[in-house]
């Protein structure tokens, strides 16, 4: 904003130049002034308009007014003892505020309390409870080859009886996306987890420190047993922060795909055997036969066996074939059947992981 002492001295220098004759639009062209301005600026104004300065722009930036109902400093003080005192420290002023009233007092508006303590810095946490804990996203992970890192999830198959559930524990692959392990109990326990790990640590040959297993924050999955299990076992564990299911979200996709499989029963399940079954027809159909995406469109016994690298070789060669006998048919590349050589859970997003190369770098 140009001072008023700036503006008479340039109002100045532009009547000197009209009154040897110059065009007044033509000398505010040279100065960078628009003439509208200039004219703004020859017009008398009093000293209620604009202020000081005389500027009379709706959008100048002015010192505004001292309100005339401000707490004075004495008051300011008084209001911050009541706020600090061991009656109301941990209230905020919307529960302040009430209860003032009902003892026949009033010190201020609750948003005047409210903008005093922001002024001291005092609006930040005021409840008698703990403060939040900042949670740390889970470590990345990164699988290369089967039986490297499992995550698994529990989830609710539905009863006759309203408000009871069966559990279906499910173990799977990263890479692979093979279910290699799972059953059906009618509660939750960190027992029968640990159970269910060790089975499947057993059945498929896991050494010590081979394995990472990512879970969230449930209690099976950190109670003292499953804990004691995966150390001796020399597994790895992994958890997801609380109530943020994007941190394992393999298992809820997987959990969607076979729920919405039209061999889901439409009625609730009658008994843990008639779950048990529905879960083995499921989990043959999921690991010999469904094509998944994620993997290159093989099924995830293919991929965990290995035998996807010649499958998706012969595929990419049918395809070669089929090009070069018709290349009119083609606009473009053909279908890319590239092996997936690595899957990651929790990848770093590409800022930070850019900011590591430049660390690394330096």
């Amino acid at each position: 904003m140009t001072s008023l002492t700036e503006r008479q001295a340039v109002l100045a220098l532009l009547a000197e130049a009209c009154k040897g004759g110059a065009r007044l639009g033509r000398a505010c062209a040279q100065i960078g002034l628009s003439e509208r301005t200039v004219q703004r600026w020859q017009r008398p104004s009093s000293g209620d308009e604009g202020g000081d300065d005389g500027d009379l722009r709706a959008s100048a930036k002015r010192m505004a007014p001292t309100p005339p109902n401000r707490l004075s400093d004495a008051e300011r003080q008084a209001a911050l003892a009541l706020l600090n005192s061991e009656e109301f420290k941990d209230l905020p002023p919307s529960q302040i505020v009430p209860r003032l009233a009902d003892q026949g007092h009033f010190v201020a508006s609750e948003s005047t309390l409210y903008r005093l303590l922001r002024s001291v810095g005092q609006l930040t946490h005021r409840r008698c409870e703990r403060v939040p804990k900042q949670r740390s996203r889970p470590r990345a992970l990164v699988a290369s080859r089967p039986d490297q890192i499992y995550f698994w999830d529990i989830t609710y198959l539905p009863t006759e009886v309203r408000g009871s559930y069966f559990y279906l524990y499910l173990f799977v692959d990263l890479f692979s996306r093979k279910i290699v392990g799972w059953q059906v109990y009618d509660h939750e326990s960190a027992d029968r987890a640990s159970q269910l790990l060790t089975d499947i640590c057993e059945r498929q040959g896991v050494v010590q420190s081979q394995l990472t297993v990512h879970s969230d924050n449930g209690a099976p999955m950190k109670g003292e047993t499953m804990l004691a299990t995966m150390q001796r076992l020399g597994v790895a564990a992994s958890r997801s922060r609380p109530a943020v299911s994007n941190d394992n979200p393999f298992s809820e996709a997987l959990f969607r795909t076979l729920k919405y499989r039209p061999q889901l029963p439409v009625k609730p399940l009658q008994s843990l055997l008639q779950a048990r079954r529905w879960v083995t027809q499921l989990v043959h159909w999921y690991n010999d036969a469904h094509r998944h995406s994620a993997i290159g469109f093989v099924t995830p016994a293919q991929r965990h066996a290995e035998i996807d690298k010649s499958l998706l070789h012969n595929r990419a060669n049918v395809y070669a074939a089929a090009r070069n006998r018709n290349p009119n048919r083609w606009s473009g590349s053909t279908q890319n059947w590239t092996r997936i050589a690595a899957v990651h859970l929790n990848p770093e997003k590409p800022k930070k992981q850019n900011h590591i190369n430049l660390q690394h770098a330096a």
